[in-house]
């Protein structure tokens, strides 16, 4: 062979192993990028899938105030219309006809005997409970409630209501302590509603 053809030859050979060397590194870097393709579209899933539950996250904390404000809100509408209709409650209590509030001191003063020989205090004000509604009291009690209740002489703030007195022992008979446990079993009875 002549130079020329080795030289040729050398070079054709040279050509063919650069082109091989070019073409594994291309295919190794092809590889590479698919790979490196592969992680990033991993990363976008993951990412994806973080920024979705963040956002769930995010709209579950946010609605969980926003219901905890509604609550709020309602609780406080409740409570102002609780106020009012016990406010009403109290003063047809306390403007009730004669006859029908001294019947339902009658009823209450009954309940409220434990012996039958209290004395009865009343408000400063109070006029429709005496002496004479005491002693009907008195004709009704039986068994082992005597019937010696008496008024005392001493009077309390009271707006309306009595309160059974026995020595140290007190019994609040009163509109305010009557109607405030009304409110508070409503009340009760309100935040399992609300709160269940």
């Amino acid at each position: 062979m002549e130079a020329e053809q080795v030289i040729n030859k050398i070079l054709s050979d040279a050509r063919a192993e650069a082109d091989k060397i070019a073409q594994e590194a291309n295919d190794k870097a092809a590889a590479e990028q698919a790979k490196v393709d592969g992680q990033l579209a991993e990363y976008r899933r993951a990412t994806d899938v973080l920024a979705v539950k963040a956002a769930e996250d995010e709209k579950s904390h946010i609605l969980a105030g926003a219901r905890m404000e509604a609550a709020k809100e309602y609780l406080g509408a409740k409570t102002a219309i609780l106020d009012a209709v016990f406010q009403k409650a109290r003063q047809k209590l306390l403007e009730l006809p004669d006859k029908e509030y001294r019947a339902l001191m009658s009823r209450l003063l009954a309940e409220a005997v434990e012996t039958g020989e209290e004395e009865v205090v009343i408000g400063r004000g109070e006029k429709r409970i005496d002496q004479k509604l005491i002693d009907e009291v008195n004709g009704q009690l039986t068994g082992e409630k005597k019937g010696k209740l008496k008024l005392a002489k001493d009077k309390h703030d009271l707006a309306g209501g009595l309160i059974l007195r026995r020595g140290k022992i007190k019994t609040n008979v009163s509109v305010d302590v009557l109607l405030g446990q009304a409110r508070n079993d409503l009340v009760i009875e309100l935040a399992k509603d609300l709160f269940s």
